[in-house]
């Protein structure tokens, strides 16, 4: 029967290797990041830390089979041999490690910037081995594997320094478009968010049922766009009141074929119009 006696100089140099070892690796993996996030960028630090923890904890724990005794050469083969089956069963682990180094070397986006996939939105958080974690706006937490982000259309919304946003805007059709465009240019020049440079721009968009649609769209600086939006709106909305422009809703009009004279409609009294009475009525 096979027997082994651990001596107790070799519990002590375990229990060393173990307590001077994991902290070194842990304040070695810290200082690793904020040099490298300080030289070059987070994601760079994350991934070139993990795998120097990694690597130092292999490292350690062949230390510590040495220390106790173990003879490393049979488990190195047996390791081996465990490898390739491992590697047969989890190609799609060895796939998404592939696909992150590519994300990492292609720098489309990094830690920090928001981007679009599938439909979600969210702050890039960590750029793993694994997979890409971001933060909805929601505050969920979203975990995408990497072999999926190279293969999927992602646009980064903060990569460029300015955004533009395009504003949807509608006018009833009485309206004297180039004093309502005067009115949206004054209202950008004097928001404090917008920027001069590159100019507003005020598209036409269509003939819809109940207005005339037109688009602004305005530039800003990236972490003004929400504040931009939101106060272009209300103040959009204020000078419309005050210049007397009127934002229609939809609405049905009847015409009896006279020009454009609305047909009118009875609420149950007599009350029609002097001009659409029959001479029975008046009598």
């Amino acid at each position: 029967m096979f027997s082994y006696e651990i001596e107790p100089d070799q519990v002590i140099r375990v229990i060393l290797l173990l307590v001077i070892g994991l902290p070194l690796l842990g304040l070695l993996r810290t200082y690793i990041r904020k040099f490298i996030t300080d030289k070059y960028s987070a994601h760079y630090a994350m991934l070139i830390a993990k795998t120097f923890f990694y690597v130092g904890f292999a490292i350690l724990f062949v230390m510590i089979l040495h220390e106790l005794g173990f003879r490393l050469g049979p488990l190195l083969g047996a390791a081996g041999i465990l490898g390739v089956a491992i590697g047969f069963a989890s190609q799609t682990s060895v796939s998404n490690i592939i696909s992150g180094f590519f994300l990492i070397g292609e720098k489309a986006f990094v830690v920090g910037d928001i981007i679009t996939i599938n439909n979600t939105t969210g702050v890039v958080l960590s750029i793993d081995t694994m997979s890409v974690k971001m933060r909805a706006f929601d505050n969920h937490m979203v975990r995408i594997p990497n072999e999926m982000m190279l293969k999927s259309q992602v646009t980064n919304i903060t990569r460029y320094p300015i955004r533009r946003a395009s504003i949807k805007l509608s006018v009833a059709y009485k309206e004297d478009l180039e004093n309502v465009r005067k009115v949206i240019i004054d209202v950008v020049d004097k928001n404090m968010f917008a920027l001069q440079e590159p100019a507003c721009m005020i598209h036409f968009d269509s003939f819809a049922s109940s207005s005339i649609d037109m688009n602004l769209r305005a530039w800003c600086q990236k972490e003004h766009f929400i504040d931009m939006v939101t106060s272009l709106n209300f103040e959009i909305k204020r000078r419309f009141d005050e210049e007397g422009i009127e934002i229609p809703y939809p609405h049905l009009s009847l015409y009896t074929g006279e020009k454009t004279r609305a047909f009118p409609i009875s609420s149950g009294k007599d009350d029609t119009p002097e001009m659409f009475k029959t001479d029975e009525k008046k009598e």
